[in-house]
């Protein structure tokens, strides 16, 4: 019942009301990474990620949770898509380290729940800059003979306070290629972990105000560094398509989203590339190559820094357990995923790590910590960013 064909046999027989949604029932379907690895494996082509989707927003609707797991996922949701929230949380956790607190706090850790002690493994050890940076400003095209294209960046809502340098780096990166780089203010999360986690009418909410927020004409692509927001804004004109208003606005916007590396393969690399000797490690985050079907482009886009080694990590294509809010509320299997990711990696000792989607970064950094291989993770756009600012000898692909 683990297996994709079990959790349709599953979906078909609740459907059909020969079984009750049981609490059995629904752990085969939580246990799903929803990596999508089975979609464009599938020689049928079922819509597998359809199915799971709709699947959990009947799960949502009909299903009573035990009062812990409401509380934490109600907990989840109420921090993740909010910038502001996870600003504040992470400075307390900022100011925790810098007293000690963090530390003194880890041997009670061991005796709390696991997905408490995920979320303690996974929060990254930001600094009080890091965590309150703005997102970038307005670029214009630097590179490439003149402006060639208009693009919108997403800054995400994980994105800009865990990792807000790669909104940064991208808006650099985009610019340097030839690309006049538009920030539109106002940008709010666009609902992707939400309608993943099956809480549909919140996520339509938050896709619509998306739309209202990116649909200038003027634009010619909209930029998303995280895997798992492109995912779901590529599909917009789908999910509403039965929404008379938003129809035909929402497959508008939706046409112009891309994977940042999408839009770098597009422009073309410039003569203002420098050498970054590293030997880097690639990983696909699913969301990316899976669901959008993108492997190709990340890999040209850093096979064109000059001296750069490109890693394929052995299984590459499997999961790293992070897969949305996975490794919050499934910790152990998403453990057991990430360190086994985590041994993959360091069989063929890279010096660096690069990963499209802030969760698998995050997840990957515990893991590798873990086994006793810290190693240094970037997205992709940092690299670019690193051999455009000429930072080859700055030891671990700084930042």
């Amino acid at each position: 019942m683990d297996s994709p064909r079990g959790r349709i046999l599953l979906m078909d027989l609740a459907q059909r009301e020969e079984i009750p949604m049981s609490e059995e029932v629904v752990s085969h379907w939580d246990a799903c990474l929803g990596c999508m690895a089975c979609v464009p494996a599938c020689p049928s082509g079922v819509a597998y990620d359809r199915l799971l989707e709709q699947t959990r927003q009947q799960v949502q609707r009909r299903f009573r949770r035990p009062l812990a797991d409401r509380l934490w996922r109600h907990g989840l949701f109420a921090v993740l898509p909010h910038p502001m929230v996870m600003r504040g949380l992470s400075s307390a956790l900022w100011a925790a380290e810098a007293v000690g607190l963090r530390d003194l706090a880890a041997r009670p850790l061991q005796h709390a729940s696991p997905r408490l002690q995920a979320a303690a493994r996974l929060a990254p050890h930001s600094s009080f800059r890091q965590i309150w940076r703005r997102l970038p400003t307005p670029r214009p095209a630097v590179g490439g003979g003149g402006s060639r294209l208009r693009v919108a960046i997403l800054g995400g809502c994980v994105q800009r306070v865990m990792e807000p340098q790669v909104n940064q780096a991208t808006a650099l990166a985009l610019s340097a290629y030839g690309a006049e780089v538009r920030v539109p203010p106002g940008q709010r999360c666009c609902g992707a972990l939400e309608l993943h986690a099956g809480r549909e009418a919140i996520a339509l909410r938050r896709a619509r105000r998306f739309i209202a927020t990116f649909e200038d004409p003027e634009v010619d692509r909209i930029a998303v560094n995280a895997a798992g927001c492109g995912a779901m804004l590529r599909d917009l004109g789908q999910l509403l398509a039965d929404d008379p208003r938003w129809a035909a606005r929402a497959a508008q916007v939706s046409a112009k989203v891309r994977d940042v590396s999408e839009v770098l393969d597009e422009l073309g690399p410039p003569d203002t590339l420098q050498p970054l000797e590293r030997r880097v490690a690639y990983h696909d985050a699913c969301h990316l190559r899976h669901a959008q079907g993108v492997w190709e482009a990340p890999r040209r886009v850093l096979g064109a820094i000059p001296a750069l080694q490109l890693l394929e990590v052995p299984d590459g294509e499997l999961c790293c357990g992070s897969a949305g809010t996975y490794n919050l509320t499934e910790p152990e299997a998403a453990r057991d995923l990430g360190l086994r990711k985590a041994r993959n990696i360091r069989s063929i000792d890279p010096d660096c790590l690069a990963a499209g989607n802030p969760g698998c970064l995050l997840q990957l950094r515990s893991a590798l910590d873990e086994i006793g291989f810290p190693l240094p993770a970037y997205h992709p756009v940092e690299l670019v960013a690193a051999s455009l600012l000429g930072l080859a000898n700055s030891g671990d692909c700084q930042r």
